[in-house]
């Protein structure tokens, strides 16, 4: 698929904000500070487009892009440790949670894992929540440029090792680099096919 356009649409902290359900939507997830702006700017080669922060917990509202103008991406918050009060935390999981489960639009969540971390438990509960509640996702390891080919592999299978304790498929897995922009192409094949259905 070649991306023509990609513009940001608009921000909101309520899911019933969210744009008309009228064309097919992808959203990325990810703990804070796992690369989702990054890419996001990688996959429409448009560098800014999201916003990137060093700081984690900086994107605190569900951002729509529209592509192409015939598909939504969406940027949703990070979960998980973020220079956030308790209550925003509450809110925001209680934001993503009603996005994720009532918007009808949504053909797939992408869940990004930073490839250099070990399996982190608060990533394989919301992969076990996503799983209990018929969300379709996959996974998205982010940062593979940090990583030689060999520590990547083997960080990969362990990770593939724990979820299989619990899945009996593991959803499909694709290897990014926002730098680099290793698995660019398969990765935007892939949602090609998700948004024509």
């Amino acid at each position: 698929m070649m991306i023509k356009s990609a513009s940001y649409l608009m921000s909101v902290t309520d899911y019933s904000k969210c744009p008309d359900a009228d064309r097919p939507e992808i959203a990325f997830i990810g703990r804070s500070n796992v690369g989702k702006s990054s890419l996001i700017n990688m996959i429409t080669n448009i560098k800014g487009l999201a916003k990137t922060s060093s700081t984690p917990g900086k994107t605190l509202k569900i951002n729509h892009f529209i592509i192409n103008n015939s598909w939504y991406l969406v940027d949703l918050p990070g979960y998980g440790y973020a220079k956030i009060s308790k209550k925003m935390r509450e809110s925001i999981s209680t934001m993503i949670k009603s996005y994720v489960l009532k918007r009808e639009n949504l053909v797939c969540l992408f869940v990004l894992i930073d490839c250099r971390i070990p399996a982190q438990k608060v990533d394989i509960d919301f992969m076990y929540w996503l799983g209990i509640n018929s969300v379709p996702f996959n996974i998205v390891f982010t940062k593979s440029d940090k990583l030689t080919e060999n520590k990547l592999k083997i960080n990969i299978e362990n990770y593939q090792r724990i979820l299989s304790e619990t899945w009996e498929n593991i959803p499909q897995i694709f290897v990014t680099s926002s730098e680099s922009k290793k698995g660019r192409v398969v990765f935007i094949d892939y949602i090609e096919n998700l948004v024509k259905g």
